[in-house]
């Protein structure tokens, strides 16, 4: 993959670009990532790249001329599509999906504003899309366009030494990442999670599904809502097409958490009496674990005023359900 960054600031980036796991990644041929002077393209003898705007106003805007030609320059350098982008607070909002969606491109062509931005024209004519790092206000887009490259690089195969290490971190499938740590085993009176260094691999992995939503509801309630709902759809989708496709797309599903006690009951086919939280008979509930992770559908067989029973009609694949 290609990176080319359009700016005022060339040596700002590649003062970035020769560190770290980037600087490893573009050493060993896994990212191409190069900076580019728009002053370079200038017409004039100052290389002047911004005038006042039209309609009057505070501050200035980058010309069109210099920027069209300098992307233009780029994209003949270059045997593959570019996906062109210009840095702004007025653009869509960053997330890892949009950045896994970038890091499939084979050409990203990265446009960095100055002042009070840069004139609509050139935007229009390079089709660029608008993309923003957050809602807030930066100098210049050279900061953002380095996010963006950080983020893409590092999902490229060979970037990371250990090219699983990203599906664990934070927004990658939607939650935030559990906790880490490191040596010693106590510092400052606080001891490392006795789970951790226990050795059972089982019970690692639930302590970090477990905190992994327990922070996640905690610190982005936004993200954990958005995560709950996303299950919720994946497995009515999966119920109705495999089981039955009869049922209307509009159907009612919702979703009850049971205690590892109460979830037994219900599996091994034993009628279970639980609270009633609104349920009638005929509603298609789903049962989580208390680390909201679904293990079932059932149907409500009999609904009183304050219990209900059910009736197991669909256990989740690939799910240890003991």
């Amino acid at each position: 993959m290609r990176i080319d960054i359009a700016t005022l600031f060339p040596e700002m980036c590649e003062n970035v670009f020769s560190e770290s796991i980037l600087g490893r990644g573009i050493k060993n041929g896994f990212i191409e990532v190069y900076a580019h002077n728009i002053r370079d393209y200038t017409e004039n003898k100052h290389r002047n790249v911004d005038d006042k705007p039209y309609g009057g106003g505070t501050g200035m805007v980058m010309q069109a001329q210099p920027i069209f030609d300098c992307v233009e320059a780029i994209k003949a350098r270059i045997n593959a599509k570019s996906r062109v982008i210009y840095l702004s607070p007025k653009g869509e909002t960053l997330t890892q999906k949009k950045v896994a969606e970038l890091a499939r491109e084979e050409s990203l062509i990265l446009i960095c504003g100055h002042y009070e931005g840069v004139d609509e024209r050139v935007l229009e004519e390079l089709e660029a899309e608008e993309i923003s790092v957050g809602d807030y206000v930066l100098t210049g887009g050279e900061l953002p366009a380095l996010i963006i490259t950080d983020a893409v690089a590092r999902l490229q195969k060979g970037v990371l030494p250990n090219e699983d290490a990203y599906s664990i971190e934070s927004h990658y499938n939607g939650l935030l990442e559990f906790p880490q740590y490191s040596r010693p085993e106590e510092w400052r009176g606080r001891r490392v999670p006795e789970v951790l260094i226990s050795g059972d691999h089982k019970s690692v992995r639930e302590w970090q599904e477990k905190t992994s939503l327990e922070g996640t509801k905690k610190k982005r309630p936004d993200l954990y809502e958005a995560f709950v709902e996303r299950k919720i759809r994946e497995i009515r989708e999966n119920f109705i097409r495999e089981k039955n496709p009869e049922i209307a797309e509009n159907a009612a599903f919702s979703v009850l958490t049971l205690t590892r006690e109460q979830l037994k009951t219900v599996l091994r086919g034993k009628r279970a009496e639980l609270p009633n939280n609104g349920y009638a008979k005929g509603d298609y509930v789903i049962l989580a674990n208390e680390q909201m992770i679904p293990r079932c559908i059932v149907i409500v067989t009999k609904a009183m005023e304050k219990s209900v029973y059910f009736r197991t009609v669909y256990k989740i694949k690939g799910e240890n359900n003991d």
